[in-house]
């Protein structure tokens, strides 16, 4: 049986009275068709309002509604492209990589989860909707670096020239403080004068080199002219000392001996005496060795644990060697067969817990056992020392400089052929232009 209209006319009009009655809701709409996908109405206005906002809060001045609409599309646009590729490769960040990543950002700002919690809803933001805006920050910056860096190569030239530019800006406020000895030889010297000088020189070297005081033996035996000082020339600026000096120092560190150096006023040695304004960066070190074991459905957490507390009681009474144990047991497939040795590393290279402990135990002390993501168990700290990783910090901090120029121009290349190669349509209506 068919309705009756006149039923279906009356249902319309009470529902469009009870609409009339109620406050007029704004309706979404499609702006923009990305590919497949949609940027809607409500999410440009979210982000334009979420712009002014920051502004407003930073005293910025903003260009006209116009001007920042057409900017907020083009930056949705490009957030959609990315994610639809992040969604085609396969990349998804998972809620355990999500929740250790809030965890890091809140240690930073020295808040627990919780109090980073409160304070994002404080300021009128789910804790819901940041996760899922965090996942996609870092969804945006796990498919860039995917699709970014492998068009980026960075040659050891390339290293090596910007290595040389930071230490060259490095030494312009670099002072030296040396000490100089001079072995004369007369005007037109004899074979046997020079031989005789030469001979003096050496003996000098082999004076300073056996631990002597250079003051005292520049004072005694020195023809230079601060013999009387003990040698010690004041500080001076690279550009600024005797070429010959400026020849030779190179890298030399504090209390290098350098000579003898022979020219036509006789034999130098130098000896740096003190340096300051040199940016030097030293790192601790260290070695260690270590047995792990992985609980797997055969061995369980309980017994992992187990079998390393005997294996720590076995090694202290002298029952047993940690080399001979770690070579048996140790599923460590990098270090086991080398007795546990796992070289000299800084410490942060180790996972969390794993650098922990390090900083926990002695010298040749053995842990108890401890869980990481690995397994469990057992570290010894065999030894301690500090290096000077200048060199090093200037070469990865080349690499990081030129990769970084790289990867911004690579990004913006990789950006514009996407966008190029998208279908993209871009809705307007004057309703919502304002």
């Amino acid at each position: 049986m068919k309705p009756c209209k006149k039923l279906i006319f009356a249902a319309l009009a009470m529902t469009m009275g009870f609409q009339s009655l109620a406050a007029p809701q704004p309706l979404d709409r499609v702006a923009v068709q990305v590919n497949d996908g949609i940027v809607l109405e409500s999410e440009i206005q979210n982000m334009m309002d979420t712009v002014k906002k920051n502004a407003s809060a930073a005293g910025q001045t903003l260009p006209s509604d116009d001007a920042l609409r057409t900017q907020v599309i083009e930056r949705l646009i490009l957030t959609r492209l990315q994610l639809q590729m992040a969604e085609r490769v396969g990349l998804h960040i998972g809620d355990l990589q999500l929740d250790q990543a809030i965890e890091n950002i809140a240690r930073e700002q020295k808040m627990t989860v919780a109090q980073m919690q409160q304070a994002i809803q404080a300021e009128g933001m789910s804790f819901a909707q940041y996760r899922e805006q965090l996942r996609e920050e870092i969804t945006l910056g796990e498919i860039q670096r995917i699709q970014v860096q492998r068009r980026i190569q960075v040659s050891p030239q390339e290293i090596n020239n910007l290595v040389k530019m930071i230490e060259e800006q490095g030494n312009k406020d670099v002072e030296y403080q040396i000490g100089h000895i001079l072995i004369e030889v007369p005007s037109n010297p004899t074979s046997a004068e020079l031989e005789s000088a030469s001979k003096r020189a050496q003996a000098v070297m082999d004076r300073l080199n056996s631990g002597n005081d250079f003051r005292s033996i520049a004072i005694a035996a020195s023809a230079g002219p601060k013999a009387l000082e003990g040698g010690v020339w004041d500080y001076m600026n690279i550009n600024e000392m005797p070429t010959l000096f400026a020849e030779v120092i190179g890298d030399a560190k504090k209390d290098a001996i350098i000579g003898p150096i022979k020219s036509g006023s006789g034999f130098h040695i130098l000896k740096i005496m003190d340096i300051r304004g040199l940016q030097t960066r030293e790192i601790e070190e260290v070695r260690a060795r270590h047995i792990l074991l992985k609980p797997s459905p055969i061995l369980s957490e309980e017994r992992a644990k187990a079998m390393l507390d005997q294996f720590v009681a076995q090694i202290k009474s002298g029952e047993a060697k940690f080399a001979d144990i770690a070579r048996q047991y140790s599923e460590d497939p990098g270090s086991a067969t080398k007795g546990g040795e796992l070289g000299w590393a800084e410490p942060n290279i180790y996972v969390p817990e794993f650098a922990q402990m390090l900083g926990q135990i002695s010298l040749d002390e053995i842990s108890a056992p401890f869980r990481t993501a690995h397994g469990w168990h057992i570290v010894q700290l065999e030894e301690k020392r500090k290096t000077d990783a200048t060199e090093k910090f200037n070469t990865n901090r080349a690499h990081q400089l030129i990769f970084r120029r790289k990867f911004n121009e690579e990004l913006q290349g990789w950006l514009d052929e996407i966008r190029s190669e998208a279908h993209i349509d871009v809705w307007e209506a004057e309703a919502n232009r304002g």
